[in-house]
């Protein structure tokens, strides 16, 4: 069973297309990943799937409801962990979770039983009665987490949930993501510039680029669809560009790509085509400074379909600072 489904969708901004015609689908159950570029899509395409924003073209229905016809049935399906901070640092964190419960229109007694519920499941219990502003950044987004489950959604939508914290909080989130999504068998969707955990979490993922999927599938088989090896070759000369030009034409290259300096092509063996490729920048001149021979990694995957590395830098933006810039267009 499918809980989202999109069909050609579109948003255009004042001429400029942000998504260029999506077709989507996500089972329940699954936690899915988008992984872009700065400027992809990605955030567009979520705040069409939450409301925020209308779809210029194309449909897209979420638990069922279709985004445009049925919002507040929508909203009620799901739930969003921000980008951006969104929790009121003079409150408690129980207090927190009072006011979204209010907010969700959940009774007293509901409400009590699933604060208790949501603060064991990221294991803030002992903390709930603490000031937010007392609290760690990764106490902080397991507790956005927590808010985001409070009223028991069917989807929980996660924009760059670990961006900003340290590798070992990353480490921890990343636990809690996948307990909630085998605990409460909450469908997930997450947007991240970070591969590893791309890697880890996801059963499948969508590249987008311009607007575009560009490649879907679990992270397995987007490693395997390169088909050999990867060779990265660092050099120090005049018109590297050209050099790529000339590898790329070289049989035994499948694709090679400039990238912050370092050409990167896709061949079959690496241990064969090394000596190839170190022959051809040899005769142009180039002095070669590094070469690395690998399988391939998801990282390379997103580099051979966008021609781009992504980096945890080029964060989007939240929906929350999407929807302030654009307004909601109703």
């Amino acid at each position: 069973m499918n809980v989202i489904e999109t069909r050609s969708l579109v948003k255009k901004f004042n001429g400029f297309t942000a998504v260029a015609g999506i077709d989507l689908s996500v089972a329940k159950g699954e936690i899915f990943g988008l992984l872009g570029p700065n400027g992809a899509g990605k955030t567009t395409f979520l705040s069409m799937l939450c409301t925020i924003l209308s779809p210029s073209e194309g449909q897209a229905f979420v638990n069922g409801f279709d985004v445009t016809k049925q919002e507040g049935r929508v909203r009620k399906s799901i739930g969003i962990v921000f980008q951006d901070p969104s929790i009121d640092d003079l409150l408690t964190g129980r207090e927190n979770l009072q006011l979204h419960a209010r907010l969700y229109g959940l009774s007293d007694e509901s409400a009590a039983e699933r604060i208790e519920l949501v603060l064991q499941l990221v294991d803030l219990k002992e903390f709930a009665d603490k000031r937010m502003r007392t609290y760690s950044g990764g106490m902080r987004r397991r507790l956005e987490i927590a808010r985001g489950l409070l009223h028991d959604p069917e989807i929980l939508f996660l924009d760059e949930p670990t961006i900003g914290l340290d590798p070992q909080t990353r480490e921890h989130i990343w636990s809690y993501i996948k307990k909630l999504n085998e605990m409460e068998k909450v469908t997930i969707v997450l947007t991240t510039h970070y591969m590893e955990e791309a890697d880890l979490l996801c059963n499948r993922i969508a590249i987008v680029d311009k607007g575009k999927i560009v490649a879907l599938n679990t992270p397995a088989n987007l490693k395997k669809q390169l088909e050999g090896d990867m060779v990265s070759l660092r050099v120090e000369g005049k018109k590297i560009g050209a050099l790529v030009k000339k590898l790329s034409g070289m049989k035994i290259v499948q694709k090679a790509v400039l990238s912050e300096g370092v050409i990167k092509a896709t061949v079959g063996n690496g241990e064969a085509a090394l000596p190839q490729l170190l022959k051809a920048a040899y005769a142009g001149k180039f002095k070669v400074l590094g070469v690395d021979v690998h399988k391939p990694t998801l990282n390379d995957v997103f580099l051979h379909y966008t021609g781009r590395e992504i980096r945890d830098t080029q964060a989007e933006g939240s929906f929350w600072k999407t929807a302030m810039r654009r307004g909601v267009d109703r």
